[in-house]
Order: C-alpha cells, then structure tokens, then sequence
C-alpha cells in the first residue's frame, strides 16, 4: 500500500502547455514536408526513369522537382500560417483595446460566459474576479476565443521546417534513382520510397497519439499509386516515341 507522501502515477510528467501550438505546427509541417517530399520527388524521377534510362534527363527532373518543391512548401506554409498567426494577432489586439476602453462590460461578459459552461452567478462572478486580477486578457481570450497569447504561431518556423522536411524527404528518391544502376533504379526507388513513407506515417501518428496502422496504410497505398501512375506514363511516353 502505498504512502500519503508518494507521488501519484505519471506525476513526474510535465504537463506544462506553454509553446504547445509551436511545436504542433513543427511537427505538423515537418510531417508534411517529408511526406510531400518523398511521393513528389519520387513521382518525377521514376516518371522520367520510365521513359529514359539516361542519368541526365533523371538527374534534371529530380533536381528541379527536389527545389521547386522545397520552396513551393516553404512558401505556402508561410502565407498559410501567416494569416493564421494575423487573425490571432488582430483578435488579441481588439481584446486588449475592449479591456482598455470598457473594463466593466468586459467583466460582466466574463462572468457571463463561466454561467454558460454551468457555473453558479456567484461563482462564476468569483472566478471572473480572481483570473481577472490574475490576467484579464489571458482569461478573455481563453474563454472567448480560445487563443493562448503566448502560443502566436511563427509562420518563418513553419516555412524552414516544411522546406527542410521536404528536402530530406526529396533527397532519398533522388539519390536513389540518380546513383543506382538503370537495372535497380525503379525497383530501389519503389521499395526506399514505400518503406520511407510507412516510417513517417508511423511517426507521425504516434508523436500525435493516433494509432498507428491506418496512417501507415494510407500513406503507403496513396504512395503506390503515385509511383506506379507516373511510371506507366513515363513507359508510355518513352515507347511511343512523344518525346522525340
């Protein structure tokens, strides 16, 4: 039996929140990014490696698709999470001025809201009161909106960490299908790619506590079918003579 004085199970694991959505979209955009980076990349090469055995041509598509994706993440997750962290920006902003300008209202609206999910006027008022002695804006915006002041997403995080991924990504199928022999080219490039996008779907899934077999599965199986769409597309095209 155990003593009064011994700390309860799990009680040694932190549970502090602060930089939460930070490291969320990290991992979110990283995820993503290398996901990105590995089916784009490996579409191109085995496409092009299905048409043309010379290391050239391959060498050209996968270089182009591994930097022109790179950016084209890195760029798009910074409009996205720019106006994202914008909204949060221009919400808190509007809160604080609405505290500044109309303090009584703002805590009637406040008490009103702890009403809302159930609690007694007299408690309600007591704890609108302390956390508004405590932290106003923190509280408002919590309750309001939802929004933690300190978790203001960083749109530059989300930019370096989606380019970052995508190249480390990118760079597998490319290695692969630049380096290897024309014999082992494509079925490398299928195997290290499947393989590689099991792992990070895998990841992905247990950094986010999901389970971990259907991301595996999707990722894999929307995998394959974009190596093998680009590959017959890319015999068909060698074959038929289109590219000259």
């Amino acid at each position: 039996m155990s003593s009064l004085s011994e700390p309860a199970p799990h009680a040694d694991e932190p549970h502090d929140s602060s930089g939460l959505a930070e490291r969320l979209n990290w991992l979110r955009a990283g995820v993503l990014g290398a996901n990105d980076g590995i089916v784009s990349t490996a579409a191109v090469v085995v496409g092009v490696a299905g048409a043309t055995t010379a290391t050239g041509p391959i060498l050209a598509a996968g270089a182009a698709a591994l930097i022109g994706g790179a950016v084209s993440m890195a760029l798009g997750e910074y409009v996205s999470v720019s106006s994202s962290s914008d909204s949060q920006k221009a919400l808190i902003a509007t809160e604080r001025r609405e505290l500044a300008e109309m303090p009584e209202e703002e805590f009637a609206e406040l008490a009103y809201l702890y009403e809302q999910k159930g609690l007694s006027a007299e408690t309600a008022g007591a704890v609108a009161r302390e956390l508004t002695a405590h932290d106003a804006l923190g509280a408002h915006l919590d309750v309001e909106l939802n929004i933690d002041p300190d978790e203001v997403v960083s749109p530059w995080n989300a930019a370096v960490a989606s380019a970052v991924s995508f190249t480390i990504g990118a760079l597998l199928p490319f290695l692969t299908a630049v380096l290897l022999p024309a014999e082992w080219k494509i079925p490398v490039t299928f195997v290290a790619v499947l393989v590689a996008l099991a792992v990070t779907g895998g990841l992905g899934a247990r950094l986010g506590r999901a389970p971990m077999v259907r991301p595996i599965v999707r990722v894999v199986i929307g995998g394959m079918l974009a190596l093998g769409a680009t590959f017959l597309i890319g015999t068909w095209l060698g074959s038929s003579g289109a590219l000259g």
